[in-house]
């Protein structure tokens, strides 16, 4: 199944369903193995892996690298958070389409001005005119390529202090303009705005929710109130975080590694997560020449180990296996050649 169409089945299920939030390859396969059945490519997380603020520092461009190392990284779909869509309605086109040639499954946009900024960060939050972002909507409705490419639609109205009504209004305008789902987000530390809204939508869409501040309510609560999808937002981003302080500091007080080697993911770990025994298949399979070296007694010369065949496609390989094991002081056997070469 196309990771478009996983993450539409999604957004549509008829159960409460969850993204985890990534912003890298080596996250992304982790919040796969971990059982997800989508990801949060989270702008905020991205942004400060790199090292910058969450107020379009980082270029489109460099987003869009990150978000190809993830969805190589894995086969689950992957949402991006594309702030603002990064300019005007031609922008928005241009990104969904280097989006559907990385296989990422959709965009989130949110009704906000660029450069923007992050919705917990500041008061000032000034919002797009709704005309203006529905034609965004629009524009990359009208560019995908593939039919199951989600468009969700972020609703600020709440963040930028506007009421219950600027919220349902702008929902329903970016609905009819052709968003996937709506995002209605709010900075609250209770659920109360969210709930409300819920009360008075009218189901036209599956509505996503984001409870990085009001993550007190029981998550039973989101989905009586008819709550499609909820995203972990920044959470594997502050894990790593409090991990790497806490290591760093200790490393740095005590000078060694004694006490603190078993406390943390032993390096087999990650070149397993890094594909290491995929390349060892690929070089089984693929190499020229393949050789098992037996040490002799002393430790000077070797053979090939029984049943090893060393095999080149080649006189130019088999010269170069000849000049690599004569260099480390090392003989081959000379085998049989195989019938048909």
């Amino acid at each position: 199944m196309r990771k478009t169409t996983q993450l539409k089945k999604l957004l549509q299920s008829e159960q409460l369903e969850f993204l985890m939030e990534a912003h890298n390859g080596l996250s992304a396969r982790i919040v796969e193995e971990a059982g997800f059945k989508a990801i949060w490519a989270s702008g905020l997380s991205i942004s400060a892996a790199l090292g910058v603020r969450d107020n379009n520092e980082l270029s489109w461009t460099q987003v869009l690298e990150v978000v190809e190392f993830m969805s190589d990284a894995t086969e689950i779909p992957i949402l991006l958070d594309g702030d603002t869509g990064y300019g005007n309605f031609n922008n928005v086109r241009r990104l969904v389409r280097k989006l559907e040639q990385r296989r990422v499954a959709g965009v989130c946009i949110e009704d906000k001005l660029f450069p923007k900024s992050n919705s917990f960060s500041g008061e000032e939050q000034p919002l797009a005119d709704i005309e203006e972002f529905s034609n965004k909507i629009k524009a990359a409705k009208d560019t995908q390529q593939d039919p199951d490419f989600c468009v969700v639609a972020r609703v600020e109205a709440f963040i930028a202090g506007r009421r219950l009504g600027e919220a349902l209004k702008r929902a329903e305008a970016y609905y009819r303009a052709g968003a996937d789902a709506i995002l209605i987000h709010s900075k609250l530390s209770t659920a109360d705005q969210i709930l409300t809204f819920m009360k008075e939508w009218d189901n036209s869409c599956p509505v996503v929710i984001v409870p990085t501040k009001y993550y007190a309510t029981p998550t039973d609560v989101f989905a009586e109130a008819g709550v499609s999808t909820i995203i972990w937002a920044n959470h594997l981003l502050r894990a790593s975080l409090a991990a790497m302080q806490q290591m760093a500091r200790r490393i740095h007080e005590e000078q060694s590694l004694l006490r603190v080697e078993k406390e943390i993911a032993p390096i087999e770990e990650v070149f397993r997560l890094q594909g290491e025994a995929e390349l060892k298949a690929a070089e089984r399979k693929y190499l020229p020449v393949r050789a098992v070296l037996e040490p002799t007694a002393n430790g000077a010369n070797g053979k090939l180990a029984s049943g090893t065949e060393a095999m080149a496609t080649d006189q130019t390989v088999a010269q170069k296996a000849v000049y690599v094991a004569r260099s480390r002081n090392l003989s081959f056997k000379k085998l049989p050649r195989r019938a048909g070469q």
